[in-house]
């Protein structure tokens, strides 16, 4: 069986379920089409696809005629949470899966009846003419739409994703809807060797960083902070002697190395199965709170920090983690400005945390209350025992618990299709 496949060009997160679910299915071919970060990573863990197609720099009707061209020749389509390679599949007649770790996150302006009637009537005559039909959906219910339209949905355990689910379910209709648990990686988890001697004190992980808004060089007055703050985490603690940053901004050539106080921090991008080890190997750990990464630490047995939200779906996911132990000692911008106010909407929310980020970077008073609060989230972090942070462990693997995501991939694929 040909497979395309593709991810939402936002962040590593996509792309590296995208690799979790595409490593397990070597016995078939597996084509992966996308752009931006989502290609700079596809392109970092090559072992997880038999061919590559970047279309980085194509001009959009390249860019189309590739994907299209692609999909006329495929057997399935494999999308994460990329809603127009869902709809390019359907308008190609091509069986798609869509598979989603934020199925509960996306913000709804319309009735969810309302949605089901327009995919329901969308014309598949061309992409433009269903494009053009779906055009009064938000970018977020875009992605509700593909749920719809695909042929299966495969949804990542989470808080709200049963009642979301009902919420779209029709009387006596779809769409079917496959709880999976943790997508991750598990081969890469499971070969994973644990060494006596770990090369690192502390890692940080910062994600992909790069989406809608956020760029390695525009809107990037979190990363820029980091930068700031970096050499005063050496300085205010000696114990982390080496460190190391992991994150999107820091490869294409953009690596760098920061020394302070005598200890070193090397900002690097690693390949997927590399950053696993270390994450493995590494007793402490702080990380953007994405939930690829959460899911992975988990799988790992390592109880991360969370450091302050990129996104606003960063904070959604750490309200919704609230009352576990790991939602309780994330680190926030609420600690740095309790009154700082925080839009209800995925763009603009994301726009106010970078310009927070931008004064906090800038004002000496506000970094230093920064620079303190952290410190204590910190220090509350090594605080915890093993088995506090083995219980923190638990209680996230159970609330996030559901059937292996190969398994559900498989019978779905093994599923005749009917056109």
């Amino acid at each position: 069986m040909r497979i395309v496949m593709g991810a939402q060009n936002c962040g590593f997160g996509p792309v590296s379920e995208l690799v979790a679910v595409s490593r397990p299915l070597h016995e078939h071919e597996r084509v992966f089409v996308g752009d931006g970060v989502a290609a700079v990573f596809a392109r970092r863990n090559p072992d997880a696809f038999d061919t590559l197609y970047d279309t980085s720099g194509l001009s959009e009707n390249a860019r189309s005629a590739v994907i299209d061209d692609l999909l006329r020749g495929s057997d399935h389509v494999i999308s994460v949470m990329d809603a127009e390679l869902v709809l390019r599949s359907v308008v190609a007649r091509r069986p798609v899966t869509m598979v989603d770790s934020l199925f509960s996150f996306w913000q709804l302006t319309q009735p969810p009846a309302r949605i089901r009637d327009l995919c329901a009537t969308m014309p598949r005559s061309s992409f433009a003419a269903a494009g053009q039909h779906l055009s009064g959906l938000s970018p977020h219910e875009r992605v509700v739409a593909a749920h719809l339209l695909a042929t299966h949905s495969v949804v990542q355990n989470f808080p709200g994703v049963t009642e979301r689910a009902a919420g779209l379910a029709a009387p006596g209709e779809g769409p079917e809807i496959h709880l999976t648990g943790s997508i991750v990686d598990v081969e890469g988890l499971r070969n994973v060797t644990r060494t006596a001697e770990p090369e690192h004190d502390l890692l940080i992980n910062i994600g992909g960083f790069k989406n809608f808004l956020l760029d390695f060089d525009v809107n990037d007055d979190y990363v820029r902070l980091l930068h700031r703050w970096i050499p005063d985490l050496l300085r205010d603690w000696p114990r982390f002697r080496r460190v190391l940053v992991c994150g999107g901004p820091f490869g294409e050539g953009r690596e760098r190395t920061v020394r302070a106080a005598g200890g070193r921090a090397d900002c690097r991008l690693l390949p997927q199965r590399e950053l696993l080890q270390v994450v493995a190997g590494t007793a402490d750990y702080l990380l953007a709170p994405g939930l690829t990464a959460l899911h992975e630490s988990i799988a790992l047995g390592r109880l991360p920090l969370a450091i302050h939200e990129q996104h606003y779906a960063h904070v959604f996911t750490l309200r919704a983690l609230d009352g576990t132990l790991f939602g309780r000692g994330a680190g926030r911008f609420t600690d740095v400005v309790p009154s700082h106010p925080l839009p209800e909407d995925d763009f603009a929310g994301t726009a106010a945390l970078v310009e927070l980020a931008g004064r906090v970077r800038e004002d000496g008073e506000l970094y230093a209350t920064y620079r303190r609060t952290f410190n204590e989230r910190i220090e509350q972090y090594l605080s915890l025992t093993p088995p506090q942070r083995r219980h923190g462990v638990e209680e996230l693997g159970k609330l996030l618990d559901g059937d292996p995501v190969h398994s559900v991939m498989t019978e779905i694929l093994g599923r005749p299709h009917v056109a």
